[in-house]
C-alpha cells in the first residue's frame, strides 16, 4: 500500500477546504449563489388605485436605493422584482406564483390593498416564502399564517384610535359615521363606534357607501339635518382618497362638525380632490411628516426628488416593509426563509418612516405608535400622537 507524501496530503487538504468554503458560501448565497437578493413586490400600478400603487412602489424603490448605497444586504445588492396586480385578486395570485416559481424571490412585499393582499398571502404562506404587508388592514391577511407579517396598522386599531381621538382629544359628545362598504370601512366603523360608546359619546348616525360613489348628498343631507336639530361634534368619514368628494360636499352643504378620517385619506390626492375643504381635516395614520427621525427627513427628500410631490402613508409603509425585511435577512445571516421569518417576528424597536414598530404580536401584526395629522395650509402636519397600549395593540 502506497503512502501519500506530505506535499500531496497538504494539497488534498487545501482542495477540500476550498470546496467546503465554496459550499458554505453557496448556502449563504455567496460564491456561485445569486448575484443579487431578489425581493418581490406587487401593487395596483394601474386601475382605480394606481396613485397608491405607484406611491408604494416609489417608497420601496427608495428603500432599495438606500440599502444598495450602504453596501446591500449580506454583501449583495438588493433587486426589487415588481408586478402590477391591477387591484384584481386573481392577478395578485398569478403574479405571486411568478415571483415564487420563476423569479425565485427570497421574500416579497405587498404594496397593495386588502383584497389583493389577502389573495396573495395564502400563496406565499403555502410556499413558505416570507411576505411583508405594507399597509393592507384586513385581519385575515395574517391570521393563522406562518410566513406573513404586517408592518402597517390593522383596521381595528385605526377605528379604536378614531373613537379615542374624537372623545378624549376633540371632546366630542355626538358623532356621525359614514364609511365605505368593504371590510376596511366596516372594521373602522365598528371599532370606532364601540370605542365612542365605551367613552360615553352618542353615535347619532351610521351608514355606508359604495366604492364608486361620487354623490354623497343623500347621506350628507341627513347628517346636516341632525347637526341642525340635535347637534353634531364630529363627522367620521372612512374611505380612500377618491372619497375626498364627501368632505368637499359636506362643507358645501354647510356641515360644520370636525371631520375625522383615517389612513385612506393619507394622500396628496385627498388634498387635491377636496381642495379648500381639506383644511382642518384630521386623520389617524402612522406617517408623521414632522418626525425628528433623520430617516423620515431623508425619505421625504428623496420622494420629492423622484416624484415632484409629497409622499404619503402607503409610500412610507412600503419603504418600511423593505427595510424591515432587509434587517431580518441580515439578522438571519442567510437566505434561509424560515430563519428570515423568525428574525422578522423577533424584530423590536424599529424606528421607521411610518412610525416606530415596538414589536410584533404572535399573530404577525405590528404594535406601533400612531400619529394624528391635520391639514394646514394644504399640507399634512402633526396634530398629536397616540401611544397608549390599550389603543395600539391589536387583539387576535
Amino acid at each position: 500500500m502506497r503512502s501519500i507524501s506530505t506535499p500531496k496530503l497538504i494539497a488534498i487538504i487545501v482542495v477540500l477546504a476550498i470546496i467546503a468554503v465554496a459550499a458554505y458560501a453557496i448556502l449563504r448565497g455567496g460564491i456561485g449563489g445569486p448575484e443579487t437578493i431578489k425581493i418581490g413586490f406587487f401593487a395596483p400600478l394601474t386601475g382605480p388605485a394606481s396613485a397608491d400603487g405607484i406611491a408604494a412602489r416609489t417608497g420601496a424603490e427608495i428603500a432599495v436605493e438606500i440599502l444598495n448605497e450602504q453596501g446591500g444586504v449580506l454583501g449583495k445588492k438588493v433587486e426589487l422584482v415588481v408586478y402590477d396586480d391591477a387591484l384584481n385578486p386573481d392577478q395578485a395570485i398569478a403574479v405571486s406564483h411568478k415571483m415564487i416559481e420563476q423569479d425565485q424571490v427570497v421574500a416579497a412585499v405587498s404594496g397593495s390593498y386588502s383584497s389583493t393582499t389577502l389573495a396573495a398571502s395564502s400563496v406565499f404562506d403555502e410556499a413558505g416564502v416570507p411576505l411583508v404587508v405594507a399597509y393592507a388592514v384586513n385581519p385575515l391577511i395574517t391570521k393563522d399564517k406562518q410566513f406573513v407579517i404586517r408592518v402597517g396598522m390593522v383596521a381595528e386599531v385605526e377605528g379604536r384610535a378614531a373613537g379615542y381621538t374624537a372623545v378624549n382629544l376633540l371632546g366630542a359628545r355626538k358623532v356621525a359615521i359614514l364609511y365605505i362598504d368593504n371590510p376596511y370601512g366596516k372594521a373602522l366603523a365598528d371599532n370606532a363606534k364601540a370605542k365612542l360608546e365605551e367613552l360615553g359619546a352618542e353615535v347619532v348616525f351610521v351608514d355606508k357607501f359604495q366604492f364608486a360613489t361620487d354623490d354623497f348628498s343623500p347621506w350628507l343631507n341627513q347628517i346636516k339635518s341632525i347637526e341642525e336639530t340635535k347637534g353634531l361634534d364630529v363627522l367620521m368619514i372612512f374611505g380612500y382618497y377618491q372619497h375626498a368628494t364627501a368632505v368637499k360636499q359636506a362643507r358645501e352643504l354647510g356641515i360644520k362638525a370636525q371631520i375625522l378620517g383615517a389612513e385612506g385619506f393619507d394622500s396628496p390626492k385627498f388634498i387635491e380632490i377636496a381642495g379648500p375643504a381639506a383644511e382642518g381635516v384630521i386623520i389617524v395614520t402612522d406617517f408623521d411628516r414632522d418626525s425628528p427621525n433623520p430617516l423620515v427627513k431623508e425619505f421625504i427628500k428623496r420622494y420629492r426628488e423622484k416624484r415632484g410631490i409629497e409622499p404619503d402613508m402607503v409610500a412610507a409603509s412600503a419603504f418600511d416593509a423593505v427595510m424591515v425585511l432587509a434587517k431580518a435577512i441580515e439578522k438571519a445571516g442567510s437566505l434561509d426563509k424560515q430563519k428570515i421569518m423568525d428574525a422578522l417576528r423577533g424584530l423590536t424597536d424599529y424606528d421607521g418612516v411610518a412610525g416606530k414598530i415596538l414589536r410584533f404580536t404572535p399573530g404577525g401584526n405590528a404594535v406601533k405608535e400612531l400619529t394624528l395629522q391635520i391639514v394646514r395650509n394644504g399640507e399634512f402636519r402633526r396634530y398629536g400622537m397616540i401611544t397608549e397600549e390599550e389603543i395600539i395593540v391589536p387583539s387576535e
